[in-house]
């Protein structure tokens, strides 16, 4: 979604071929990790209006709106997932949604919110296993206002110029999880690069580094700030996974704390 893309796809006219049905969240075997910076003070006004008419159109077009959030320490940054069945998938849905007249009436609004939309990333489960699991609850609907109090999902993200390779993998099957689980914290999903190339050119993706992602839910900020204390104190983590990710030059790892908007899947 961005000041070049057209985004959403129209209702289906009578006779036209019923909407595709969106993948799971345990099905999404691509996923676009999308980090926009917004006009200040221009957040909730994105959101209102991506949560009223960008949710169930990208979602008949066949792709799978997993997630959006707000970032709880920068006030200009909205981030969102979004998910396909395949590079293929990924294609025919953009075309599809980005060619439909809901973008076309809206877009215009939508791109006076942003600064950038540019940031990001094409990524995969890092195993079949690690894929997020949908949720047994449906996304909340339009008309439902009703006040629920939300979790903290923590997002961390290591960018590192070589390959996220197999002994990547091992570490954080061995060290990682275990000590984020032990920590009360414990990851619903992680991702790498997707290396296929972007055949859907008219939405950039970036290509500067390989990523590892993974996200972990908490049922508040405090939480994590216990558990972040815990894994400090874990030697697992602090003293053998930690410096094992960062190892060699130009490796980076950030940690984010993002809060679902009301109509999150992941919430």
């Amino acid at each position: 979604m961005n000041a070049t893309t057209n985004l959403a796809a129209p209702p289906a006219p009578a006779g036209a071929a019923a909407p595709v049905r969106a993948p799971a969240l345990e099905d999404c075997a691509v996923v676009e990790l999308r980090d926009y910076t917004l006009h200040a003070g221009q957040r909730d006004a994105l959101v209102e209006l991506f949560e009223r008419e960008f949710v169930e159109t990208q979602e008949d077009c066949g792709m799978r709106v997993m997630a959006q959030f707000r970032d709880l320490d920068r006030a200009n940054r909205f981030v969102w997932l979004r998910g396909f069945t395949g590079m293929a998938g990924r294609r025919r849905g953009l075309e599809a949604f980005y060619g439909g007249p809901v973008w076309q009436r809206h877009r215009d609004a939508a791109n006076a919110t942003m600064v950038d939309s540019t940031d990001v990333r094409l990524l995969r489960p890092a195993r079949p296993a690690w894929a997020p699991v949908t949720p047994a609850l449906p996304r909340r609907r339009r008309d439902d206002h009703e006040e629920i109090p939300g979790a903290l999902y923590v997002l961390a993200t290591l960018l590192r110029p070589g390959d996220i390779d197999t002994a990547t993998l091992r570490i954080v099957e061995r060290e990682l999880l275990p000590a984020w689980c032990d920590a009360g914290v414990p990851p619903c999903a992680v991702f790498t690069t997707e290396n296929a190339s972007n055949d859907f050119p008219r939405l950039p993706v970036r290509t500067d580094a390989q990523a590892l992602v993974w996200l972990a839910r908490v049922p508040h900020a405090a939480a994590w700030e216990r558990a972040a204390a815990r894994l400090a104190d874990t030697p697992a983590w602090a003293l053998r996974a930690l410096p094992a990710l960062l190892r060699g030059a130009g490796a980076t790892l950030s940690l984010r704390r993002l809060v679902p908007t009301r109509r999150s899947l992941m919430r």
